[in-house]
């Protein structure tokens, strides 16, 4: 198999929850670019890698068992702390079009299971995540 950087796993798990409605949003890559830019994680990833990094999980996620494919690389990437940040990406960029389809409810629950992350971890990340995103 073969392996990616941390960062390049985090941008995987975003790229297929945003991709899991069958397109990717110009208000969900908009997301991800701000999450790069912004989150201390990226700090040394070079930012105009994005859209070549999202190519790639896209062009694994064409194989009959992408999805197994990409998680499997995320998690191999990733140490167990940064799982539960690759579940909260998710959750961020499936909540940024303002409503959460049933795919993508579907999506985070395998990226949840297939990371490991821990239910009431994944429920305290859930409604933060929720939080974030409530208006008036």
């Amino acid at each position: 198999m073969n392996t990616i950087s941390h960062q390049a796993a985090l941008i995987y798990v975003m790229v297929v929850v945003a991709a899991s409605d069958g397109s990717i949003s110009d208000r969900e890559m908009k997301t991800m670019g701000d999450l790069v830019r912004t989150l201390p994680i990226f700090r040394d990833f070079e930012r105009e890698r994005l859209v070549a990094t999202a190519q790639d999980c896209g062009a694994i996620l064409q194989d009959r068992e992408g999805l197994d494919a990409v998680l499997g690389l995320a998690k191999a990437a990733l140490a167990p702390h940064l799982r539960e940040t690759a579940y909260w990406l998710a959750l961020e960029v499936a909540l940024s079009d303002s409503r959460v389809m049933l795919e993508e409810i579907r999506v985070i629950e395998t990226i949840r299971r297939a990371l490991g992350v821990d239910k009431l971890v994944a429920a305290g990340l859930e409604r933060a995540a929720r939080a974030r995103y409530q208006v008036a």
